[in-house]
């Protein structure tokens, strides 16, 4: 008897232990993975919002039937440590969700992963416009992809009337992937790019430097720069080393760089005195107020990183719940010991019901309103800004339906502008509050003496060709000036025919209308 009472103490010890896999005093525990490079800004960053979004959400919660539970795992900031480490969650921890992983060029077979699997895979952070949900309907991208932002910079590059613009971009998979958009925007609004420039991630300062000096003696004085803050931030303190950064010179950078502004060094900041940028805007709330009090102390509470990825916790955790989630369990296909072997990935049961509920989530987030459309985050707007000393001042937004403004107040009633008093004043690179201009240089249009002055234009294109003795003397001085200055040749004609507009003195006469 004894020992039957024994036996049926140590079957309730097992059914107890096993039971305490799935449920916590009541709760279903769901797993989630979260995959981040621990050494980057951008991991530990999202590390501490994640951890803070948990218990957050649930101290507010603490009814919820369901409770997830974070496996963390570090990728090393590689792409193969990334992939394995989504391996080893899905396989060995047989999670229901992953967050991340962190990086476009890492996320790329990790998708794949979640497709075969059955896992939704939510990333924060990777927001290359290479990566959609077309690829996989469980992609879930809980950030803005970085096309969204073009339509902001273009209108941003016609308001200045910046004719032409060099772009700077890193050799990433992040880099890279926004180029055609770029390229098509600028297209439209008759923006040309003279040059490209591509620097990969191995390049040194000297490399960095000697990329910067060939594009300093083509003259050009207007700048995109695309890429993460580690290399960017490189990039101006090389910049300013090579008198870049002066009066004459315009600067702007896309999302990738603004949004972890902050966290940069102050000797970076410093650098950057003058440059314009574009990133997406966060609304003052309630929400965002009481958090900033609650972790003030523990980091930057205004990454908007961090915050994306603190309202990716949230999504997933109100999703689990809402789905009727009761056991967590994965259907396997073929048994395998092999730790990161793809034969012996199972299928989650619970993957299209999840995905389902994550889709449909809708729910005022730190970062705004948290709405999926087509499987990422819609935008609502964006902030321009200016760096001025090391702060950044807001000089006006930009929303699909208004286009540029000071004020978002009446956004709903803004009639598209490229005026530039829908923007604030900036500071230029060097200090000035004197926009870095263009010298216009009438070229007259005749038909005779070639040798002295001769206009052509190609075929497909509106750009003349301007060539002839007066404007070789003309760029031979030009190119020995010590100091950028921009030019555009415009030639005195009739738009329509392309034939004369006038004599010369009607040319001269321009000069006086400042036309």
């Amino acid at each position: 008897m004894a020992k039957q009472k024994s036996f049926c103490c140590f079957l309730c010890f097992l059914l107890v232990i096993l039971w305490s896999e799935q449920v916590t005093m009541g709760k279903v525990i769901i797993r989630v993975g979260v995959v981040l490079d621990m050494n980057s800004t951008v991991g530990k960053t999202a590390e501490s919002f994640i951890s803070a979004a948990e218990t957050d959400f649930y101290a507010r919660n603490a009814d919820y039937r369901t409770r997830i539970s974070l496996v963390t795992r570090d990728s090393e900031g590689d792409v193969v440590t990334a992939a394995s480490a989504a391996l080893d969650l899905m396989k060995n921890e047989e999670v229901e969700a992953i967050i991340g992983p962190q990086r476009s060029s890492e996320a790329k077979f990790v998708i794949e992963l979640g497709a075969k699997t059955h896992v939704p895979i939510l990333s924060f952070s990777a927001t290359s416009p290479a990566l959609t949900s077309v690829q996989s309907n469980y992609f879930i991208r809980t950030a803005q992809s970085d096309s969204s932002q073009v339509e902001a910079i273009a209108s941003i590059v016609k308001t200045y009337g910046w004719k032409k613009i060099v772009l700077i971009y890193e050799g990433t998979e992040y880099g890279v992937a926004l180029v055609p958009y770029l390229l098509n925007a600028f297209h439209a609004i008759g923006t040309r790019v003279p040059y490209e420039s591509c620097i990969p991630l191995s390049f040194h300062d000297t490399e960095i430097m000697s990329e910067l000096q060939k594009i300093k003696k083509m003259q050009e004085s207007v700048f995109l720069v695309h890429m993460t803050a580690s290399m960017g931030s490189k990039l101006f303190l090389l910049a300013k080393s090579a008198r870049m950064m002066s009066e004459g010179y315009a600067w702007l950078v896309t999302t990738g760089l603004s949004t972890l502004l902050d966290p940069v060094e102050a000797k970076v900041m410093d650098s950057m005195e003058g440059v314009l940028g574009v990133k997406p805007f966060v609304p003052k709330s309630k929400e965002l107020e009481g958090f900033k009090s609650r972790w003030k102390r523990n980091f930057n509470s205004e990454n908007l990183f961090g915050l994306w990825a603190y309202d990716t916790v949230w999504a997933i955790a109100m999703a689990v719940e809402r789905a009727g989630i009761v056991h967590s369990r994965f259907l396997k296909q073929n048994a395998s010991s092999r730790s990161v072997d793809l034969a012996a990935l199972g299928i989650s049961e619970m993957g299209p019901r999840l995905l389902k509920s994550i889709l449909n989530t809708k729910f005022d987030g730190l970062s705004g309103k948290f709405q999926l459309v087509k499987g990422e985050m819609a935008p609502f707007a964006f902030e321009i800004f200016n760096v001025v000393g090391r702060s950044e001042r807001v000089i006006g937004y930009w929303t699909q339906k208004g286009g540029l403004s000071q004020s978002l107040d009446s956004s709903s009633k803004i009639s598209h502008s490229n005026s530039k008093t829908k923007l604030k004043q900036p500071i230029w690179p060097g200090g000035t509050t004197l926009q870095p201009k263009k010298l216009r240089i009438g070229v007259p249009v005749r038909s005779g003496f070639s040798e002295f002055i001769e206009v052509k234009w190609p075929q497909q294109s509106n750009e003349p060709i301007v060539s002839g003795f007066s404007a070789e003397v003309f760029r031979a001085v030009h190119d020995i000036l010590p100091f950028p200055l921009p030019y555009d040749f415009i030639p005195f004609m009739n738009d329509r025919t392309r034939e004369s507009a006038g004599t010369y003195d009607d040319l001269l006469r321009q000069i006086k209308l400042q036309a």
